[in-house]
């Protein structure tokens, strides 16, 4: 492992400033720059006291821990959900203690989320970004198009149902369960 270089990293993602750990850990300026240059090796005591100043653990600063949380979900990284006929991409799917599920949602011609109405705690949003999607909530049934945007208590029972020709995309948000 890189010492330097981690300990750089770490105290960039905290936003501290070599000169601010410096002081904070009673040593110069110059100290912590040689640090994150690989100029010195630090003993273990002297990087515990250098750590205990960001805060962070010996035992983090070795494992992963102190990594940010990714931030960027490429396609290929975005679990399908779904079933067999709605295809329902999760965005973040890895993010520790998640509170939100947003979703890449593909209805082809015909596909729904089932006979049985949805219902859960939360709230639910989305929008339609190809195609034409029925709507139920409750009692009423709404037909969106390209554009048009949704937003209900998902407590009330809602179903959705692609009753055109063409495939309908949606970005949608709801609580992760």
């Amino acid at each position: 492992m890189d010492v330097g270089e981690r300990l750089k990293q770490i105290r960039k993602l905290k936003g501290i400033s070599q000169r601010e750990l410096a002081k904070r850990a009673g040593v110069t300026n110059s100290t912590i720059s040689m640090i994150e240059k690989n100029g010195v090796s630090p003993s273990v005591s002297s990087l515990k006291k250098i750590l205990a100043c960001v805060p962070i653990s010996i035992g983090d600063f070795f494992t992963d821990e102190a990594e940010p949380e990714k931030v960027v979900f490429r396609a290929d990284e975005q679990p399908d959900v779904g079933t067999d006929k709605v295809k329902l991409l999760l965005i973040g799917a890895t993010v520790k203690e998640r509170t939100t599920n947003i979703m890449r949602e593909y209805y082809p011609p015909g596909a729904d989320t089932g006979a049985d109405m949805l219902q859960h705690d939360g709230e639910e949003g989305g929008v339609v970004l190809k195609g034409v999607i029925e709507l139920t909530v409750g009692l009423d049934v709404y037909n969106l198009e390209e554009g048009d945007g949704y937003y209900f208590s998902s407590t009330i029972p809602h179903r959705f149902r692609n009753t055109s020709n063409e495939e309908c995309q949606i970005i949608s948000s709801n609580p992760a369960s």
